[in-house]
């Protein structure tokens, strides 16, 4: 029997692996591969730069591999979701306020006791994501493809921003359970809705990009459904 290719999934929490995995394992059913979530933020880590993200990816899609006894030609491809976090914003945008004790994002503004950090954070992230935007493959030659959610991923599925650990556990389990058993609601949710950004691959990233898009409440990932032709066979 010919063994299942991977799709390995990076997201960046683990709240996010739990209101997605189970969707992509279900989109994903009836082509023969297994679906392999995995989280962290690759892009905002300081130990993270454009000159050696794509070995990370690569070695982290490697280490699943040399776990399972596998090569790269088992994988079908590796699919990254970031979140935005308001990266690519104005500095004007950032605002030092001394009673925030964390980031808070709203769709126009970032408040921040530490807004130099802040602003460092976005120039190192923004270096990162421009890097991967043009990346089309790892370790070799298996298919890379990057999409984002903006602000985060809790602003695109729930419309909340801000929520504590707690919240998002919650709303990850509601989300997941939800759309379970409805592959073509979620595929509708993240395709048609006002926040779908779902033209050329490119052209998303560049919307994504301009003015305070990346604070706003926008996805591209549903271009990676219809790139796959997902949406027309679930849909049906």
């Amino acid at each position: 029997m010919t063994r299942k290719k991977v799709v390995y999934v990076i997201v960046e929490g683990p709240s996010d692996r739990k209101a997605l995995g189970v969707l992509l394992s279900n989109i994903y059913e009836n082509d023969r591969v297994h679906i392999y979530v995995t989280h962290g933020d690759i892009t905002s880590d300081w130990r993270t730069t454009p000159a050696n993200i794509v070995a990370k990816i690569g070695n982290s899609v490697k280490s699943y591999a040399a776990d399972y006894y596998l090569k790269n030609k088992d994988f079908k491809e590796v699919i990254h979701i970031v979140d935005m976090d308001g990266a690519y914003i104005s500095n004007s945008a950032i605002i030092s306020d001394e009673e925030a004790d964390k980031a808070l994002y709203s769709t126009t503004e970032i408040h921040t006791c530490d807004r130099e950090g802040i602003i460092e954070r976005n120039n190192h992230k923004r270096a990162n994501i421009e890097r991967l935007k043009s990346l089309r493959t790892v370790w070799g030659n298996i298919p890379y493809s990057v999409y984002y959610m903006s602000c985060n991923l809790d602003h695109v599925l729930y419309n909340k921003l801000n929520s504590t650990d707690e919240e998002k556990e919650n709303d990850a389990d509601e989300f997941a359970e939800k759309y379970e058993d409805d592959v073509p609601g979620f595929l509708e949710f993240i395709n048609e809705s006002d926040f779908s950004v779902v033209s050329d691959y490119q052209e998303s990233w560049e919307y994504i990009t301009k003015e305070q898009h990346s604070l706003e409440r926008h996805t591209n990932l549903g271009i990676c459904f219809i790139k796959d032709k997902k949406i027309d066979q679930k849909k049906q």
